[in-house]
């Protein structure tokens, strides 16, 4: 039999690189290795399935047995890959070992494991499954405790509160978004998740978490004790590298790859969460499908280059929409903030007063798409 195409993951990179390269081969062998059950879904709709009234399995879009024959590909569920012997070329999962012709890696982020006493406590919702346990956790309860207030925090809180829980969100920053917005744009959260009844406990950190009877005691950086049902952590994600570390490849923040998603080993390749383009990471939805059109064309033999355009990021927090163009290095500019709180235009220029990235606030997001024509492209 000969070598397949091999993708690890069954998440959003490996799906819709699988569907794409689809549109030019029809016949290549494929098998999808997954160590979930491997059911498509949107993870963005994660945090916004509650106010939804929808469990996991009300956003799962098809089962691995759909996209098997929708695909026409081979998909392992729970299973996973133990090793890669880049000389023979092969990947060994539990009795098998297989072999490859080309091997692409779309391994996702884990969750950040938070060092204090009591994280065993801590849920995280970084997939379908994820979200299906927590789901089922806090059916009957009412209080929920999120940690961590950049985006997916704040959208969790947004949509939970929305759905009709008490909830408090702690963070160690003074505001909301910090590392995508400026002060004054991650402010104007602040009322709006509080006329939500989201209780904020912004600069300050979680130190201990204590389990009494059925509830949970979070202790704070300031004697302040919060009572909850549920936990939820959200303060962040690292690329999953251990496996290609393990295989001699070359890893960085993630897996490091070129601009033809190539990692430091011939006919290996990484997209997505797990895989550093050039020494970016980006951990949002619009890089990985871009770079998912664009290794489609390469394992066709296109050898294609990824080319990234303006990539706005959209917080789905409707009561306070916010939308921003982070600029990749601070030390380059300066914000020039504009309008009236909550309706805030924020713009970062150059000393030659090139657009190099913006955040916008409330009624300010109409103004994303003349903005983005406007922005020099800074990727490649």
């Amino acid at each position: 039999m000969e070598p397949a195409l091999i993708v690890i993951g069954s998440g959003l990179a490996g799906y819709t690189l699988v569907k794409e390269f689809r549109k030019y081969n029809k016949d290549r062998r494929i098998i999808m290795i997954s160590q979930d059950d491997g059911r498509e879904y949107s993870k963005p709709m994660l945090s916004t399935g509650f106010s939804k009234g929808k469990d996991a399995e009300a956003l799962a879009m098809n089962s691995a047995d759909a996209m098997a024959r929708s695909l026409e590909i081979e998909i392992r569920t729970f299973q996973q890959v133990s090793a890669i012997d880049t000389k023979r070329r092969t990947v060994f999962v539990q009795e098998d070992e297989i072999e490859y012709s080309d091997l692409v890696l779309a391994l996702g982020s884990e969750p950040i494991q938070l060092p204090i006493e009591g994280n065993e406590y801590l849920m995280h919702i970084n997939d379908l499954m994820d979200y299906h346990e927590f789901h089922k956790s806090v059916q009957g309860t009412k209080n929920i405790v999120i940690l961590g207030a950049g985006l997916v925090g704040c959208e969790y809180a947004h949509d939970l509160s929305l759905a009709g829980f008490n909830i408090a969100l702690v963070a160690p920053e003074e505001q909301p978004l910090s590392r995508l917005v400026p002060k004054e744009c991650g402010e104007t959260l602040i009322p709006a998740l509080k006329d939500l009844g989201v209780r904020m406990y912004m600069g300050r950190s979680a130190m201990k978490i204590a389990k009494v009877d059925d509830r949970f005691e979070v202790s704070l950086d300031d004697n302040t004790t919060i009572s909850a049902d549920v936990l939820l952590s959200a303060v962040g994600l690292r690329a999953r590298t251990a496996l290609a570390k393990a295989a001699g490849l070359n890893i960085g923040v993630a897996i490091e790859v070129d601009r033809g998603l190539k990692t430091s080993e011939n006919n290996i390749y990484a997209l997505g969460d797990c895989a550093e383009v050039s020494g970016l990471h980006l951990l949002y939805v619009q890089p990985l499908i871009n770079c998912a059109r664009s290794l489609a064309k390469t394992l066709v033999g296109q050898n294609n280059l990824i080319k990234y355009p303006v990539m706005p990021v959209v917080v789905k927090t409707p009561s306070m929409p916010v939308a921003t163009c982070p600029p990749s290095d601070l030390s380059r500019g300066r914000w020039i903030i504009e309008g009236r709180s909550p309706h805030l235009q924020a713009v970062f220029r150059d000393s030659d007063d090139n657009l190099l990235g913006y955040a916008l606030t409330g009624e300010c997001v109409a103004e994303k798409r003349k903005l983005s024509q406007e922005l020099l492209v800074e990727w490649f």
